[in-house]
């Protein structure tokens, strides 16, 4: 099996737990459902260098643990403190050794959005990530029907959440309502294997409505990787291992920042 069916599996099983566990309707009375969101879209959005949307995330199915000194609230408060535009919180718990709760934490303090990054395949999930503190979500076109990406959306609209709709192959293209969906992450990494290719985003992002915001994900590591993306029309960066690998994360985000700057 691959990575992705192996994680789709689980997931099944992992959303048939929590819809025996909690009704849709539950989720309304959580702390967080009833607090407006912080948009993602706006927050990533400059004109003077590429949005960042910062990762916290400990472990991955390909490298095993990124961070071994891993605490998700001194990583928000650094980005935090930094300025990120946005973060992004893995919260699926075999693969990546996240939680749902992270966000929860993290929402006590945040002052820029935050993004719940897992395979969300059920409203449930959806509803559960408004529920927990998340401003808006990732829906993966890979494991989605046209018909589930356009209920799964419009069941974040009602909630208040935002969405940021991930391809990475050209044939998911023809899945997606531009004018519901208009925010579009290009994953570099094959999800079936989990090798990365930085052309993904060269190749992907012309074919995507001007009028789309775009975020390039994944592999991106170096200068050289950020300068590649000056040649595409994509308006932001989300940034995982660069961070979780590092050794100084204050400087380390005041690097990236600068490689961002369209100036340079």
């Amino acid at each position: 099996m691959s990575f992705l069916s192996d994680i789709l599996e689980v997931k099944r099983e992992e959303v048939k737990r929590l819809k025996a566990k909690r009704t849709l309707s539950s989720f309304n009375n959580e702390e967080f459902f009833a607090v407006p969101v912080m948009s993602l879209k706006k927050a990533i959005c400059r004109k003077d260098r590429f949005g960042i949307i910062s990762e916290i995330k400990k472990a991955s199915p390909s490298k095993g643990i990124l961070k071994y000194d891993f605490n998700h609230m001194k990583l928000a408060e650094t980005y935090f403190k930094c300025r990120t535009d946005a973060i992004s919180v893995l919260t699926d718990k075999y693969f990546f050794q996240g939680d749902i709760k992270f966000i929860y934490d993290i929402a006590k303090i945040k002052d820029s959005p935050i993004l719940r990054k897992d395979f969300i395949i059920d409203e449930c999930q959806v509803l559960e990530a408004k529920a927990y503190g998340a401003d808006a979500i990732l829906l993966i076109a890979e494991v989605l029907t046209a018909s589930q990406i356009n209920e799964l959306s419009h069941a974040a609209v009602e909630c208040g959440l935002e969405v940021l709709l991930e391809l990475h192959s050209e044939p998911e293209l023809s899945k997606i309502n531009f004018q519901l969906n208009d925010l579009i992450g290009i994953n570099n990494r094959n999800l079936e294997t989990f090798n990365v290719d930085l052309n993904t985003t060269r190749n992907l992002s012309d074919k995507i409505p001007d009028n789309v915001m775009k975020t390039s994900e994944s592999g991106l590591l170096t200068e050289e990787d950020i300068n590649r993306l000056k040649e595409t029309n994509v308006n932001a960066v989300l940034v995982g291992e660069f961070f979780m690998k590092s050794t100084d994360l204050d400087n380390d985000f005041i690097k990236l920042r600068e490689w961002c700057s369209y100036a340079g």
